[in-house]
């Protein structure tokens, strides 16, 4: 239920956010980590009109350019969240403030909607967006849920006072599909019913033609879906299953080859149970670190180990959340840096967990051109941390996302104010 202090403070939020005007800033002296290269110690970073104009040490400091002293602080890449629902969910209970899945009877029924945009959803307004930056994650994945094919997501930039054409950063970068979660039958229904739709989809894209002159059989699913699916088949755009245990990410992997799909793996808690095959197969996991408790049947083998098992064995691996409640997804799609942290703890590198919340997810969504690294010509996000970013103590004491840095305050801030003292003044945002 929303509530009038509720609106107040999404109202405050939206007044009080400022856009500045990119400038040129130097920041000097720090622990700078390009994630493309190796930690530069006492490294510069250079920043003119949004981009990155420079990073290394002993670097050529413009004239103009306003200078920031990180000695002693750490220096990243703004934090990439691979797999959020931030924008298209803003109270989970709310059904109205939910935009991940449509509630079309085809979706419910079917468990096909391959041509539902989750990003024609999107609130730039959203609360939870500046939050999410003000903790250091300047990128993320926006994904729907739900169904066999649940549609497809999109990468948002979260600029301040952006609106959507300047948030969305490319799109689509991915068909969501999801196995065993579904309620529409046994799970060999479900992988007979994926198999049937992606060979109509194959089927479609060779007799456009002929469909349009109503000479084809009926196909398992609506024309909208069937096109939106023609790019899945032919290779061009990933399919990121949503798979839990070993024996459907297995089956998987054989769906992957035989339709030559571009597969990624979403949640994958028994993933490390079948490592070596997904190396081989090239295939990238999207897990998190935080649980060792199964959630379901299907995650029997669920450990923390996961991630890195599975970068040791050569994997590509993006960190999300997986601390369960769907808080990750939205509330608090800044966490992801204490997954990563986790990650660490139980045996993945630490280099490697921070490509796998910055240039991993940004290679696998095709924007590694933008975001993702501290090199020359990216988007200037770029976050100076106290220490380092995975230890829970750590703060992230400026964020610059294409330049410029982020000062707005969040809804954890407003309601701070407003709470100081009680009485709270409800006149007062």
């Amino acid at each position: 239920m929303r509530t009038a202090s509720t609106l107040t403070v999404a109202a405050a939020l939206i007044a009080t956010a400022t856009v500045s005007r990119a400038q040129t800033v130097a920041i000097t002296g720090g622990r700078v980590f390009p994630v493309s290269g190796p930690a530069i110690e006492n490294g510069t970073v250079v920043i003119r009109d949004g981009k990155i104009v420079a990073v290394g040490s002993g670097v050529a400091i413009p004239a103009d350019a306003r200078r920031i002293d990180a000695a002693g602080r750490w220096v990243t890449p703004g934090l990439v969240n691979a797999a959020t629902s931030l924008g298209v969910q803003e109270i989970g209970a709310v059904r109205g403030t939910v935009e991940t899945l449509p509630r079309e009877t085809q979706q419910r029924e079917r468990g096909v909607s391959a041509s539902y945009n989750v990003w024609e959803g999107f609130n730039p307004a959203s609360v939870l967006i500046p939050a999410a930056r003000k903790a250091g994650v300047t990128t993320a994945a926006v994904l729907p849920a739900g169904g066999l094919f649940a549609g497809r997501g999109a990468v948002m930039h979260l600029v301040p006072g952006g609106g959507l054409a300047e948030m969305l950063l490319r799109s689509p970068v991915v068909m969501v599909a999801e196995i065993g979660g579904f309620g529409g039958g046994t799970r060999g229904e479900q992988w007979a019913r994926i198999r049937e739709v992606l060979e109509d989809a194959r089927s479609y894209s060779r007799r456009r033609a002929e469909f349009e002159r109503a000479q084809t059989r009926d196909f398992a699913a609506p024309r909208l879906d069937l096109e939106a699916l023609v790019p899945v088949v032919e290779g061009r755009l990933p399919m990121l299953l949503e798979a839990d245990r070993a024996s459907d990410i297995e089956a998987a992997l054989l769906l992957a080859r035989d339709y030559g799909i571009r597969l990624m793996i979403g949640g994958g808690a028994e993933a490390w149970m079948v490592a070596d095959k997904l190396a081989a197969a090239r295939v990238p996991v999207l897990t998190g670190a935080m649980n060792n408790i199964p959630s379901s049947f299907s995650a029997l083998g669920e450990r923390q180990e996961n991630a890195g098992l599975l970068r040791r064995a050569g994997v590509q691996v993006a960190i999300i959340g997986n601390a369960g409640g769907g808080d990750e997804e939205a509330f608090n799609v800044r966490n992801v840096r204490y997954e990563a942290g986790n990650a660490v703890a139980y045996g993945m590198s630490w280099d490697d967990a921070l490509r796998a919340v910055t240039l991993t997810p940004a290679e696998l969504f095709g924007v590694a051109d933008r975001v993702g690294s501290l090199q020359a010509g990216r988007d200037a996000d770029v976050v100076i941390w106290t220490g380092d970013p995975f230890e829970f103590a750590t703060e992230p004491e400026r964020v610059f996302l294409r330049g410029v840095e982020v000062t707005g305050p969040t809804r954890q801030d407003l309601l701070e104010q407003r709470y100081k003292t009680l009485p709270p003044s409800y006149r007062a945002p």
